[in-house]
């Protein structure tokens, strides 16, 4: 499927309706009252065999009685007629068949099995499916609307510059009246119901390329096909389209996953949060965050940085948006001295810093108010503006002290995003969004707006990302044992490119403590077993060790307390380390997502890790610029960058650590359930890793 393949859906010349019905009520007879009313310019050909006339249009019995083949067929029958439908579309060469009817894929086995029929035929013949059990499609620039929706009984708005793509059809209708009294105008609207064909991705990928859609709302309940996502968000991201997704359902992977640290931490819900961030798509919460951002993007132009200037009469909004600014990765630049000056030199109790408080004085006189207004939009160290104004939109003759200066300080700052919050009447809102001025009426939405914003605009700027597509099929790795020990995996990964700290495996108390001996003391003894994944759970760890007395007490020691714990576990010795101390405890970890495939992990390491789950996610496979940002984007990156004099960690080594995992984890995908290395000890110079774990898939 290409993005140009899906044009029949979109802009079809002519439009059958099988199940036509002369009531535009009903589910058949919506779709051709929508167009008549808002104008369709393609034919309109109602099919039903028991009308000759539907809504003042001729009507024919059959798809084979129009003559001609069509661009797009509607079905709107009963679910037991679909497939005669379909074959009769197909038989007619139709371009693209959307399909409203449910009772397929949704209700259970057998459904499913029809519905994946309807999917292959439709296929074979190179025709794009939409559906079934969807409410349809529609194109505002077009007139065409294939679709039930109920909330276009109400209104139709114009056409705007925004496409909505959502999996819902409740959803996305409540969407499109949510986002349309908010401001939002469409130019596109999809939903994709069962996806027997065309998913989300296609539909993201084909407005990525559509001159008329700026910004792209998406509605997510799950994902068939993670390299397509990706790859739609991808091309989105570089066609400077921003894609706001709210993705709702958060579930485990299951528990072979979660036999490691990993496969714990990376629920389905955080791994498409990660796809989401690295594809540079903004993930929404709530639907009235969708709708803010969608807002905002379609009116405003995107931010060049972070940089935002307050400017409000009341102190306490100023002290909401630095508040906000904290928590949306915005920051408050203080206005130089010079101009702090001007402005107490206008109104002396005003506080020129940033935010800028010009205090209540300006209420009697709105020219002190915009001569401020005009030092903090000149001031080019913000790339940001946001005002608040009370309650000035109420009224005209207040509104109207304010506006022409403020307009003209619009147009010569094309540059800069500008938001108002305040209250105001609709016309004094449309004033703004006409002059690409947002408005909202509570600050600190605006302020994490803006802060959604200067990131989606920054994600933007990120090099071109070639999407891979999934991993090789068969593991590169010829696997000789169903179950791996902590050794064998360590010799794996040690040839992936993965430095370990010195070991021995050992298989008595004397041995262990002359390879101690010969190392070097302090020591750690690991017993050795395929079956025991966390050690120290069960007492099969010891630290330090500093005598050969020490080893020899311990061995038995350890020995005993893990055969109490795991009594059926197969025990084959231990493994022998030096103590390495200093440096810092990080994790290098990967888990098997069902939809993305293989997903690097890294974070602040030890026995601790999923207590404070400070960790970050990417697919696989890295390069060192995106395993320098995992490694940097943590919590706890402080800890190896140096704080409090500590020694700056080797982030270089760090880095290829993970692309070396990364690389090793995508050849191995096929075999692979979860891998982890924890901990890797990051050192002033280089680094070790002490421990790891591979799983195969059952």
């Amino acid at each position: 499927m290409t993005y140009q393949s899906l044009d029949p859906l979109f802009s079809p010349a002519s439009i059958a309706v099988i199940g036509a019905s002369s009531d535009p009520r009903k589910i058949g007879g919506r779709p051709i009252a929508y167009m008549l009313r808002s104008g369709y310019a393609g034919k309109i050909l109602p099919i039903n065999p028991k009308q000759s006339e539907i809504q003042g249009l001729p009507a024919f019995a059959s798809l084979a009685a129009v003559g001609h083949p069509v661009d797009q067929v509607i079905v709107a029958v009963s679910g037991a007629l679909v497939e005669g439908a379909v074959e009769e579309a197909l038989a007619q060469q139709a371009r693209s068949i959307v399909i409203f009817s449910s009772g397929f894929g949704e209700v259970g086995h057998e459904g499913k099995q029809k519905q994946e029929e309807l999917a292959r035929r439709c296929a074979d013949a190179g025709v794009q499916l939409v559906g079934p059990n969807c409410i349809g499609i529609f194109s505002t620039r077009n007139a065409m609307y294939s679709t039930f929706m109920s909330a276009l009984e109400h209104e139709m708005f114009e056409p705007g510059n925004v496409g909505i793509v959502s999996q819902s059809g409740a959803i996305g209708s409540y969407l499109y009246g949510l986002a349309g009294d908010r401001g939002v105008r469409f130019s596109h609207f999809v939903a994709t119901g069962n996806e027997a064909g065309v998913d989300v991705a296609a539909c993201i990928e084909w407005m990525a390329h559509d001159p008329n859609t700026k910004v792209i709302l998406a509605y997510l309940e799950g994902c068939q096909d993670g390299y397509r996502l990706r790859n739609a968000l991808e091309t989105a991201r570089q066609q400077r389209k921003p894609v706001v997704v709210m993705k709702v359902g958060a579930s485990e992977q299951g528990a072979a996953a979660a036999a490691s640290h990993t496969g714990s931490l990376a629920g389905a819900d955080v791994v498409f949060d990660s796809v989401f961030k690295e594809c540079g798509a903004w993930r929404a919460q709530t639907m009235e965050e969708l709708v803010d951002i969608a807002y905002a993007c379609s009116i405003s132009v995107l931010p060049h940085g972070n940089r935002l200037g307050v400017i409000t009469p009341s102190g306490g909004i100023g002290v909401i948006a630095a508040d906000e600014c904290e928590r949306s990765g915005l920051v408050l630049p203080h206005l130089p001295e010079k101009l702090q000056a001007e402005i107490k030199s206008i109104v002396p109790f005003a506080s020129g810093v940033n935010p800028v408080d010009t205090t209540g004085q300006v209420v009697s006189d709105r020219q002190l108010f915009n001569k401020i207004m005009k030092i903090v939009f000149e001031f080019d160290g913000f790339d940001s503006i946001l005002s608040f104004n009370a309650n000035i939109g109420k009224t005209e003759i207040e509104w109207g002290k304010v506006r022409d200066d403020l307009l003209a300080l619009r147009r010569q700052h094309p540059e800069k995003l500008v938001a108002l919050s305040m209250r105001s009447a609709p016309e004094v809102v449309k004033e703004l969004e006409d002059h690409q001025i947002l408005y909202f009426s509570d600050t600190a939405v605006a302020t994490r707006t803006i802060g959604a914003l200067a990131w989606i605009a920054q994600a933007q700027q990120w090099p071109a990302m070639s999407v891979p597509a999934a991993a090789p099929a068969q593991a590169a790795l010829q696997w000789s044992e169903a179950a791996i020990d902590e050794a064998q995996a360590r010799q794996i990964l040690e040839v992936a490119g993965i430095p370990f700290a010195p070991q021995k495996v050992v298989d008595s108390a004397q041995a262990a403590a002359q390879a101690a001996a010969e190392m070097g003391f302090p020591v750690v003894i690991k017993v050795l077993s395929p079956d025991i994944a966390h050690k120290s759970d069960v007492g099969g760890v010891l630290l330090n060790l500093a005598t050969e007395q020490e080893v020899l007490e311990g061995w038995k020691r350890m020995m005993d307390q893990v055969h109490s714990h795991c009594p059926d576990a197969r025990l084959q010795g231990a493994v022998v380390s030096p103590m390495i101390k200093g440096g810092t405890e990080t994790v290098l970890g990967m888990v098997n997502d069902p939809v993305f495939g293989p997903m690097v992990m890294f974070g602040l390491g030890g026995i601790f890790v999923e207590i404070f789950k400070d960790v970050k996610f990417h697919t696989a496979p890295l390069n060192m610029a995106q395993a320098q940002t995992m490694i940097s984007s943590i919590k706890g990156f402080p800890l190896l960058d140096g704080a409090r004099g500590k020694p700056k960690a080797d982030v270089h080594c760090l880095a290829q650590a993970l692309v070396s995992l990364s690389n090793f984890v995508f050849d191995n995908a096929a075999d692979l359930a979860s891998v982890e290395i924890n901990p890797f000890i990051a050192l002033p110079q280089g680094g070790y890793a002490v421990d790891a774990l591979i799983i195969r898939r059952s």
